[in-house]
C-alpha cells in the first residue's frame, strides 16, 4: 500500500492569495486625494495668475481689476450672477481638464510605495 507523502507547508510554499490589498488601495486613495488637492491649487493659481496678467503684473493693478470685478458682482442681478458662476465653473473646469492633461503622467501611483524599484 503506497502512501502518498505531503509536504509541510510553509509560508514560502503558499501561493500569495488574490485578496484585495488594503494597504495600497489606501495608498492609493491617499496619492489620488493628493492629485486633486494639487490639481485644485494649480487652477486656483492659474486664476491668480490671470488676474495678475491683466492687472499689468502689478500687484496695485490685480487689486484694482479684483475690485472692479467684486463691484460689479455686487451689483449684478439674480441671472448675471447665474452666468458668471456658470461661466466660472466652465473656465474651472477647462483649466482642471488642461492641468490633469499635462500632469497624466503622476495620476497612478507606482505600484512599489517604498520607492525600491528593481528593474532600473
Amino acid at each position: 500500500m503506497a502512501t502518498m507523502l505531503t509536504e509541510p507547508t510553509t509560508p514560502s510554499s503558499r501561493r500569495p492569495s488574490r485578496g484585495l490589498d488594503v494597504g495600497f488601495l489606501l495608498y492609493f486613495y491617499l496619492h489620488m486625494a493628493g492629485f486633486l488637492a494639487s490639481t485644485l491649487l494649480i487652477t486656483w493659481g492659474l486664476f491668480v495668475l490671470f488676474f495678475l496678467a491683466i492687472g499689468g503684473f502689478s500687484f496695485d493693478g490685480m487689486m484694482h481689476q479684483l475690485d472692479n470685478l467684486a463691484s460689479r458682482y455686487v451689483a449684478a442681478d439674480a441671472a448675471r450672477i447665474t452666468s458668471f458662476r456658470h461661466v466660472l465653473i466652465v473656465a474651472h473646469m477647462l483649466l482642471a481638464a488642461g492641468v490633469i492633461f499635462f500632469r497624466r503622467h503622476s495620476i497612478l501611483p507606482s505600484r512599489d510605495p517604498k520607492g525600491s524599484n528593481t528593474d532600473v
